[in-house]
């Protein structure tokens, strides 16, 4: 296949880039914030796999969300725009998004037929995807990658959380009750490799066994043979994450059930063995 990825650069995209390529196919990578040279990059494609987006992991200022919002609305819209002008259009679009669309809970489990939540995570996703649905007006297959915790060395969560719980100071975080929806990078590349086959519609990137934040503490410090006894309180997350700290605070049980129903099958479906992985 002759596949376009925009966002490339980022820990998802560098790993899809060497998958893909190692299976033989041609990949362009590129930039959407110049929608015409993305367009003409994406000419003659089979697929466009659009990964780009301003990182959540920061802390949630005005003109942050702002960035956040209009990097996954108004420059996919961009391109979209563009591409209508090209004659020779990609079959395929796959959009990333994120299981915040679902919002956030400590008792309901979500898959992908579950409706969207309303809080701002969930509205950015809505319009995400909405978004990337315009893709099927030009005549593209769309599929929307909803992704969880995504676990991997060399980046990602992983990179940020490692340092304190190597040093013996990591612990669970607020009531460690909120649940983490994860996904070892490599599932997470196998879903997106599912969807370039074929598969339209919306698919859960998240592991069959989501976990509390105390067990995924846990695991972590038993993966590195260290104790896991200093909690973090909310107010220190809230201190430097502001607003985004709902991204750490809260969570939500998401369950790849149609993914699975596709005939994924994840090589890491249990949380200590993806420790194990990554830390290998």
């Amino acid at each position: 296949m002759r596949i376009a990825i925009f966002g490339a650069s980022g820990f998802v995209g560098r790993h899809l880039v060497d998958a893909l390529q190692r299976r033989g196919d041609e990949v362009r990578t590129g930039s959407i914030r110049d929608p015409q040279a993305g367009a003409a990059l994406a000419e003659g494609c089979d697929a466009i796999v659009n990964l780009a987006g301003e990182p959540i992991a920061q802390k949630w200022s005005d003109d942050v969300k702002q960035k956040m919002e209009r990097s996954r609305t108004q420059a996919p819209r961009a391109l979209l725009d563009a591409l209508a002008s090209v004659a020779n259009k990609p079959h395929a679009y796959i959009s990333a998004s994120a299981v915040g669309y679902y919002g956030t809970s400590e008792d309901a489990t979500f898959t992908e037929e579950s409706g969207p939540g309303n809080d701002f995570l969930a509205r950015i996703c809505v319009a995400w995807e909405r978004e990337a649905q315009r893709a099927a007006d030009l005549g593209m297959r769309v599929t929307r990658v909803r992704t969880g915790v995504a676990l991997g060395a060399g980046g990602g969560v992983m990179e940020k959380l490692l340092p304190p719980f190597k040093m013996g100071a990591g612990g669970r975080v607020g009531s460690g009750k909120q649940w983490y929806s994860w996904v070892h990078i490599d599932d997470l590349i196998g879903v997106y490799e599912l969807a370039l086959g074929g598969v339209d519609g919306a698919l859960n990137a998240t592991a069959p066994n989501p976990v509390r934040n105390a067990d995924f503490t846990h695991e972590l410090g038993k993966a590195l043979h260290r104790p896991t006894i200093f909690p973090v309180p909310q107010f220190a997350i809230k201190s430097l994450l502001g607003e985004g700290a709902v991204a750490v605070l809260e969570g939500q049980r998401v369950l790849p059930q149609r993914t699975q129903a596709e005939g994924y099958v994840f090589r890491f479906p249990t949380i200590d063995a993806a420790f194990a992985d990554v830390l290998r």
